[in-house]
């Protein structure tokens, strides 16, 4: 299959980070965009919560006809992408699967230190790390960083509001990282600030790379002249989230 018209699906801006890198491809020729603005954010509600939630956007793509839908979020991800694969008319692909793939192709040391950020339901899920030591990896920690989403979406990718909410989490760590895996989709806005905490500066894995090499390793792909054209929808004031997007996809 040749996905030329595919979906982006993220509980609020936090995926226009993905949607860069499948811009960037040319090998698309329609986004659609859905960001769940009016219930953002996901990563602090219950696992049936967001279930029904992810279930609930994919009622909202029913009649665009997709080629594919690319879960965004790494909390829909966790808890609400096998339900959404099990009625979907089309492959729904979320983005923790990817970046495992990522770090595996990246990292071949078993023993790698490997630090997993995520929101608090994301890390609760343990699908990182169980998913990870499955592949051999068995020095893993994950930490939930929930504050970093708010402060992205406050347009903070830098300074000492930033820097000191980056150290009181990741203190907590006590060792240096040969590999963070950025498992939020706010965190590739700040992943220079993350990186730079370290003197040894970690590999970092983001989740709009791993999706573009995931779909790279298992889809036939077009590469197209003109850039895709891009659709925004959201439940809640589509004008902030298009506001965002012309702020974020310059980044």
């Amino acid at each position: 299959m040749t996905p030329q018209r595919i979906g982006v699906f993220d509980s609020g801006a936090g995926g226009i980070s993905v949607l860069k890198n499948l811009i960037e491809s040319h090998n698309f020729k329609e986004i659609l965009y859905y960001g769940d603005t009016a219930r953002v954010p996901y990563g602090v509600k219950s696992k049936d919560t967001i279930r029904q939630y992810s279930l609930e956007a994919l009622d909202f793509f029913s009649p665009f006809k997709l080629d594919l839908l690319i879960v965004a979020c790494n909390t829909a991800s966790a808890y609400g992408l096998s339900a959404m694969q099990e009625v979907a008319p089309y492959p729904v692909i979320g983005v923790i699967e990817p970046g495992i793939l990522a770090l595996q192709n990246a990292i071949q040391d078993k023993n790698a230190k490997i630090l997993i950020l995520g929101t608090k339901a994301t890390i609760c899920s343990n699908l990182y790390s169980k998913l990870l030591r499955e592949k051999g990896y068995l020095n893993t920690f994950g930490l939930a960083t929930s504050l970093f989403v708010p402060i992205v979406e406050e347009g903070i990718f830098e300074g000492a509001i930033l820097d000191s909410t980056i150290a009181h989490y990741l203190k907590q760590y006590p060792s240096t990282p040969n590999a963070i895996i950025l498992g939020c989709t706010h965190f590739p806005l700040i992943a220079n600030s993350i990186a730079n905490f370290y003197s040894n500066k970690p590999l970092l894995i983001h989740s709009g790379e791993a999706i573009m090499e995931y779909l790279q390793n298992f889809y036939t792909l077009q590469s197209f002249k003109e850039t895709p054209k891009v659709k925004f929808y959201a439940s809640d004031y589509v004008e902030n989230l298009e506001k965002i997007a012309n702020l974020w996809l310059k980044k």
